[in-house]
């Protein structure tokens, strides 16, 4: 028998306002996380993901439905939780005239059992700027001491909102690698992103949310998997007739050539062999595999 899952989300629904003004957020939206698992909430502007993560987090109650986290209400029994979990908001808000690590000596001073802070900062990239005041780091400084906040208490449980938003690229694969490491533990977490990249390859699951609702969610393989592939090139002029692609859908736009194939490699072979065939050369030829990003814009584009 499957273990109890850590997170239970059941007909969550949120709404902003009253009347005529009221705005429904979030709704019916129900997902699980088992333990050791990491989560994602993706979506475009507005989907819901944030409200979604403040209601697991007890900062907003919802209109309706219900959460768990290890069993209890996140909300009503929020002391009782409080030490399991780390929550990495949006936007931190850390006093700007604190060090850093003041910074993480006072969220360590309300923890029951905080990690070593020479450790956390070391984790976060942070050690050489321990004693640099948070108002004098750089954006990218400060979101990843944002993160060394979340991780000081050593969580069960760790909530994401767009972690690596504002930061270079090669601290981008740092964080996600300090995350991967996480989850090696056993940490179970669950994080918005706008990185399908990121979401790719830290998450096991992922939900894709839109204008509150669930559009799709499941194993972030499975759901990639569902998506088209793409072929693209440029053809010469006076090119002779295509061969046919069966069970591709073929759009030709002066020279561009595109297919669309749910068996890329067999029908890039073939468009491969027809050039080599009429010694021909292929501009700028792509192909292009299925992936979440294609998931997620076919629902934007589509529910536009």
């Amino acid at each position: 028998m499957a273990p109890a899952p850590i997170i239970t989300v059941h007909e969550l629904t949120h709404t902003y306002g009253r009347g005529d003004s009221a705005y429904t957020a979030v709704k019916n939206s129900s997902f699980t996380v088992a333990r050791g698992e990491v989560f994602g909430l993706l979506g475009t502007n507005g989907a819901g993901k944030t409200t979604t993560l403040e209601i697991m987090e007890g900062l907003r109650a919802p209109t309706g439905g219900e959460v768990s986290i290890l069993g209890l209400d996140p909300l009503t029994e929020r002391a009782r939780l409080r030490p399991y979990m780390g929550i990495m908001l949006q936007s931190g808000g850390l006093p700007a005239e604190l060090s850093a690590r003041h910074t993480l000596a006072m969220w360590a001073g309300i923890c029951a059992a905080p990690r070593d802070i020479d450790e956390v900062l070391a984790d976060v990239e942070l050690t050489h700027r321990a004693d640099l005041k948070v108002g004098a780091m750089s954006g990218g400084e400060q979101r990843r001491l944002d993160l060394a906040c979340a991780l000081i208490g050593d969580p069960l449980v760790l909530f994401l909102d767009e972690p690596t938003t504002g930061l270079d690229p090669q601290s981008r694969r740092n964080v996600w690698a300090l995350l991967e490491r996480l989850k090696e533990r056993g940490v179970t977490m669950v994080l918005t992103t706008h990185y399908l990249e990121e979401a790719e390859r830290l998450c096991d699951r992922v939900a894709i949310m839109h204008e509150g609702e669930i559009v799709v969610a499941g194993v972030t393989d499975e759901i990639a998997a569902t998506a088209s592939s793409e072929l693209s090139a440029h053809l010469p002029v006076n090119h002779p007739p295509l061969p046919a692609f069966n069970g591709a859908h073929v759009s030709v736009d002066g020279v561009r050539l595109v297919i669309t194939t749910d068996d890329l490699q067999a029908h890039a072979a073939q468009m491969l062999r027809w050039a080599e065939d009429n010694e021909l050369a292929l501009g700028q030829f792509t192909a292009t595999p299925a992936s979440l990003e294609s998931v997620f814009l076919a629902i934007a584009d589509q529910r536009s």
